[in-house]
């Protein structure tokens, strides 16, 4: 078996990649970004692990380059989307591994980008090609837990979903301007049986995460669990997303530029990063310290023999860990011919991954995702 990892000189597609290069069977990783002095750096630290069983190539390419990735894309088996921001690059990602009618499986976590490539599903149809996007923590386990939540009960009615992570869990430029964006404008939601479009950054709630992350405010904010969820789950009248970052003042920060409309476009949010990412250790340390963790909490309400029911998920770890290891495990499915859906899905769908193996798997390889 043979994997791309475009982005894998960042924190999520190092993880991925070594999840993949210590897995038997697995030949061949090629580290594929823009930056091929980190790719490189990246594909001798994995050289050098004696965990690694597989050969790993470092290379360097443009994802915005559309001949050039559909030619990387056709010499591997699978390709793994880990470059972000992915409002910019998973819609062309995607695209070319159409072309290049080879498996695609990515970490999208952008509600725009999600309802982009949706649309695409018709041309993924046609070249039979299986598009997997968003299969990381957020979107990904979450999106799992309520598929999961669906096949235990008799009927689903709604799905409260929230995540907490913290600055110092992640050093990627990529989190930051994700950051920004899902905290702009206005974002998905799914009530009374429709999509809504609401402010992002309102609505604020307190959840309680496992340990050691603790009770974080939460806000409606742009993934794409509201976009997809209610497409392959059928019955839900409500999906609702919220997230908050575990630092206060963060949080605040984050809610606060999203609505002067500090990080309303791209080029804003990369201005705006570039002055406060050297500032994130100080931001961090204000107020209560909180642990480099990452965690979610999922909580499906339906009906269970014509009673009230509710099933309720959580998991926490660090965001590579949570985020990573799923998608090479999905990347290990699609390779194996344990995804049978073709065209364009979210995790949640039917031929997708089934829930309870993959998560029994994850917990072999240390992600453990909780339910009762």
């Amino acid at each position: 078996m043979r994997f791309v990892v475009l982005g894998g000189a960042g924190d999520m597609g190092r993880r991925a990649a070594l999840e993949l290069a210590v897995t038997p069977g697995v030949e061949q990783v090629t580290l594929a970004d823009r930056n091929e002095r980190k790719a490189q750096a990246v594909r001798d630290l994995l050289a050098r692990d004696p965990s690694v069983r597989a050969r790993v190539e470092a290379v360097a390419v443009d994802a915005l380059d559309r001949p050039a990735v559909v030619a990387l894309m056709r010499e591997h088996d699978v390709a793994v989307g880990a470059a972000g921001p992915f409002y910019l690059l998973e819609e062309p990602l995607v695209q070319a591994a159409i072309e290049a009618r080879r498996p695609y499986v990515s970490l999208c976590d952008d509600h725009d980008a999600a309802s982009r490539v949706l649309a695409l599903d018709e041309a993924a149809r046609s070249a039979d090609v299986a598009i997997l996007t968003g299969l990381g923590w957020t979107p990904g386990l979450t999106n799992l837990c309520v598929r999961h939540a669906a096949a235990t009960l008799d009927a689903v009615e709604s799905a409260h979903l929230a995540w907490a992570g913290s600055s110092a869990d992640s050093e990627g430029t990529a989190v930051v301007l994700h950051t920004m964006h899902i905290f702009s404008r206005r974002v998905s939601t799914f009530a009374g049986g429709r999509w809504l479009e609401v402010p992002a950054g309102t609505e604020p709630e307190r959840v309680t995460f496992p340990d050691p992350i603790g009770t974080v405010t939460v806000y409606h904010v742009g993934h794409p669990e509201p976009v997809t969820v209610p497409r392959f789950v059928p019955g839900l009248q409500e999906v609702r997303l919220k997230g908050g970052l575990s630092e206060p003042s963060l949080n605040a920060l984050a809610v606060a530029f999203g609505r002067m409309g500090l990080t309303a476009t791209h080029g804003r949010r990369r201005r705006l990063a570039a002055i406060l990412k050297p500032l994130l250790p100080v931001f961090e340390r204000l107020g209560p310290r909180r642990p480099a963790a990452s965690g979610f909490v999922v909580r499906v309400r339906g009906r269970k023999d014509g009673q009230p029911a509710e099933r309720l998920y959580s998991g926490v770890g660090h965001m590579a860990d949570l985020t990573a290891v799923p998608v090479a495990l999905g990347a290990l499915w699609m390779a194996r011919g344990r995804i049978t859906r073709r065209g364009v899905f979210a995790p949640e769908a039917e031929g997708g991954p089934e829930p309870e193996p993959f998560f029994a798997e994850l917990l072999q390889r240390g992600v453990h995702v909780h339910w009762q």
